[in-house]
Parts: structure tokens; sequence; C-alpha cells
């Protein structure tokens, strides 16, 4: 596995975040939390069909499969 491809992608369901904080407690250099609705945003992602995606570096692989396992609604997946 070449370090410098990003081959992780995260993939969120924003519609059925309950804006616990996890994530960003978990891994706060990839999630926020949106002044204008109070759910998380997934930092660099995009849109499609309700689900946001960004490919990621490995070195985040750690704080946001943290991230995924400790939301309560389980709509956060790391796929590597």
């Amino acid at each position: 596995m070449s370090k410098g491809k990003a081959n992780v992608t995260i993939i969120h369901q924003r519609d059925k975040c309950i804006g616990c904080h996890y994530c960003v407690e978990f891994a706060p250099e990839r999630w926020r939390m949106s002044k204008k609705d109070g759910k998380s945003v997934l930092l660099g992602g995009k849109e499609k069909k309700g689900f946001w995606t960004v490919k990621v570096q490995p070195s985040e692989i750690e704080e946001n499969k943290k991230a995924a396992n400790a939301c309560p609604v389980n709509i956060i997946q790391v796929r590597e």
C-alpha cells in the first residue's frame, strides 16, 4: 500500500445525524458540528444521494474508525 495514495473512504449519512458530537471528539481534523442545524459535517466530503464521501490518507483510519464505532446511530463507515 503506497503512502501517497488516498485509498480509504469515509461515508456519512448526514440526514440521519443526531448531533451527538462523538465524531468531532475522536477525529476533529475531519469533522465539525454545523452551527446551522447542529449536525456533523464531514470535512472535504462530497454529497451524492444523501451520502457524503471523502477519500483520505491511511493515517486517518484509526481516529475515524473510533468515530464510526462511537456513533450511536451508525451513520459513519470507514472503508479501506
